[in-house]
């Protein structure tokens, strides 16, 4: 096989998914698979479907296109606010997007009535992550603009916490969303279908809660794909963490001194890390550098020590002279997993749950 390589078992996705399922469904959650991290990749949300995923969900339009292309059948959430220039796009590919502008909402409405279809929306509201959401008190506002819109459906109300400013999804904060659907519905006289309380850092709390209010769905990407949460980086219990896993081929193996020497300057991205130690080691190179992966997000065998990156280049200190063309596999954060999965120069590799090799 040619490395790098993303080694992805579809047969773990789907048992992550499932357990995930399984776990949540009695609390009244389901959960919506989030496939941004795979690049919307068919097998990916297949894997996702078998493990009893409610619903799809991407942040590019163009990864939900790939995916109804290939005959995936959906329903699809785009979890990004929709850009301007796509709302055509996104009626006809999405069965739901998320929305907070109602500039937008006004374009999606004029799209879908356009093409005779009805495309149903979620509002995202601020809890204080900072990142997509109306503020609390303009709330009402946006369902009364949203309700006048021609073709457009408001399925629910939902939030996202932890992504930008890392403010957990805790009890305090999944009660006031609770809350704030309460009121739009005594308000406007309607019922919402979709309370969405956030993503996979919600699982601590909807695992824990006693009482989860009127939340009933979470988009959950990181946690099935990698088997953690990512509010604490802890591995959730019966999940597996190798779902996933990025291989790299040596391409030099030598003795070299621990420490440089000559004149130093900058590298080539910024200040060198300092090296601790004297003597020689036994260095690898790896054929895996920054444009392939986030090196800060990967896990390397307790046999190996990551020294340093440069664009091309992943260098490591090995107990051992190994051979050239020897591979070493590496465990990745969803930092690492994005960037692996968008390079060209990663090859993905899947293996089905019938142990045969697909791409």
């Amino acid at each position: 096989m040619t490395a790098p390589r993303l080694d992805i078992d579809l047969d773990k996705i789907t048992q992550n998914a499932r357990n995930l399922v399984e776990r949540l469904a009695p609390r009244g959650i389901r959960v919506t698979g989030v496939t941004k991290a795979a690049l919307g990749h068919p097998l990916v949300a297949a894997a996702m479907q078998r493990g009893g995923v409610h619903g799809l969900g991407d942040s590019r339009i163009e990864n939900i296109e790939t995916m109804a292309a290939a005959g995936i059948p959906g329903p699809f959430t785009l979890i990004r606010s929709p850009m301007a220039s796509q709302v055509d796009r996104v009626v006809t590919a999405a069965t739901t997007s998320v929305n907070t502008e109602p500039d937008v909402l006004d374009r999606l409405s004029a799209a879908a009535y356009e093409r005779h279809l009805l495309h149903s929306v979620i509002l995202m509201v601020e809890l204080g992550d900072l990142r997509e959401g109306v503020m609390v008190d303009d709330l009402f506002a946006l369902v009364s603009h949203t309700l006048d819109c021609p073709n457009l459906v408001l399925s629910g109300i939902g939030t996202n916490l932890a992504c930008q400013s890392g403010i957990a999804p805790d009890a305090a904060k999944m009660a006031e969303l609770s809350q704030l659907v309460d009121a739009v519905e005594a308000k406007f006289g309607i019922s919402l279908a979709v309370v969405s309380g956030g993503n996979s850092a919600n699982l601590d709390w909807a695992l824990g809660a006693a009482d989860t209010g009127r939340v009933n769905e979470l988009r959950l990407g990181e946690a099935i794909l990698l088997g953690h949460e990512p509010l604490h980086g802890r591995v959730l219990e019966g999940l597996h963490t190798d779902a996933i896993t990025l291989v790299a081929e040596v391409i030099e193996s030598k003795a070299k001194p621990v420490q440089p020497w000559g004149e130093t300057g900058r590298s080539a991205f910024g200040a060198p890390e300092a090296r601790t130690g004297d003597g020689t080691r036994h260095q690898a190179l790896l054929a895996l550098g920054r444009q392939d992966v986030d090196p800060d997000g990967i896990t390397p065998p307790a046999t190996v020590t990551i020294l340093g990156a440069s664009s091309d280049h992943l260098v490591v200190d090995i107990s051992a002279p190994a051979r050239i063309g020897t591979e070493v596999a590496f465990q990745l954060d969803y930092a690492a997993l994005l960037r692996a999965m968008t390079s060209p120069f990663v090859a993905k590799e899947f293996v089905s749950p019938s142990g045969l090799q697909a791409s």
